[in-house]
């Protein structure tokens, strides 16, 4: 039964991602219809439609593909390490962290001597500043204290939103803009060696959690029970922290704040193929990718010219059909039907 389950929906994802992007490509103001977007691309000439594809369409797709998979991947390794499925990947205080560090940046206008790299840097940095401490700070014996990493995360986050409050209250009209744009999120990123870089690390991680997936299994059990099996525990958990905290790092650091996936994502899959992580994670990186591709393309489309921050989008139409599953679900539920 297990087997035919995902016989159905890792072809369904992937047909769910691939609809996504060719949306994507195809989606804009410029009105380039898919049937001639890949001769467009084939061709390879310099024309305005070319540069489209090439330098704006394009990369948001990738981009979207890593960040998205990214995302809801830290979202499932700790919503199954803190075995709480309200758990995501901001909880800890990572993207408040990248917020400080990329608020300080726009304040101190490093970005007019590194445009290209300078936000990221500082976003990336300011994530380091939280997970470090927050690693350190609950290490004892040897031993990480998942229920402290927790409540610290929680914590910090708080702190470094008020910080970000702060820097806003004292910001200038122009600076107040790029502050708040950038926390709402954005796929726009001119640079591919970054879209490149990002893209790398997600996929590796991709396969590097999946080889985790049967410790993921025995932790959700419990990490006595799971030390009876024959887990190593403690490593474990330190490795799928730093993965996961890498993940979350390196996409805030680059496109911003964008909620609601790693929380969503691994939710709704949870629903549709049950607790075993082997299944979990694959699917939740291939449909993490394809929903962020999906709301990219909305935020950009749904009132053309004008742009909306793509986190919006991730939290209106998420949110919505996040509620409406679990409402069908427990209705169904309470009727002893099934979803």
């Amino acid at each position: 039964m297990k087997h035919r389950k995902m016989t159905f929906l890792l072809p369904a994802a992937c047909v769910f991602l691939v609809a996504a992007a060719f949306v994507a490509i195809a989606s804009g103001s410029a009105g380039i219809p898919l049937r001639r977007v890949f001769t467009i691309i084939f061709e390879g000439k310099a024309t305005p439609e070319y540069s489209i594809l090439m330098d704006i369409r394009l990369p948001r797709i990738i981009l979207g593909f890593a960040v998205g998979g990214a995302l809801s991947l830290a979202g499932v390794i700790l919503q199954g390490m803190f075995r709480n499925p309200l758990v995501e990947p901001y909880t800890l205080g990572i993207s408040g962290g990248a917020a400080l560090g990329a608020s300080v940046c726009i304040i101190l206008k490093l970005h007019n001597f590194l445009p290209m790299t300078a936000l990221p840097v500082s976003g990336f940095l300011g994530a380091c500043l939280v997970i470090l401490p927050l690693y350190f700070l609950n290490m004892r014996r040897s031993v990480l204290h998942m229920q402290g990493i927790l409540l610290t995360g929680v914590m910090t986050s708080f702190i470094s939103s008020s910080l970000v409050v702060l820097i806003l209250a004292i910001s200038r009209t122009e600076e107040l803009h790029s502050i708040v744009f950038w926390i709402m999120g954005s796929l726009e990123e001119p640079s591919w060696v970054l879209i490149l870089i990002v893209a790398a690390v997600s996929v590796v991680c991709f396969f590097l959690s999946y080889s985790f997936a049967p410790s993921m299994n025995a932790l959700s059990l419990g990490e006595e029970e799971a030390a009876h099996l024959g887990i190593d525990t403690e490593r474990t958990k330190k490795q799928l922290f730093l993965m996961a905290s890498l993940l979350t790092g390196i996409s805030v650091s680059l496109t911003g704040i964008i909620g609601f996936v790693g929380l969503i994502v691994p939710h709704f899959v949870r629903i549709m193929a049950g607790y075993d992580h082997r299944r979990l994670l694959v699917l939740s990186f291939i449909t993490g990718a394809g929903f962020l591709i999906l709301c990219d393309t909305i935020a950009r489309t749904v009132i053309a010219p004008i742009e909306l921050p793509v986190g919006v989008i991730t939290g209106i139409l998420g949110g919505s059909v996040f509620i409406y599953v679990l409402s069908r679900r427990f209705m169904s539920g309470r009727s002893g039907g099934a979803l």
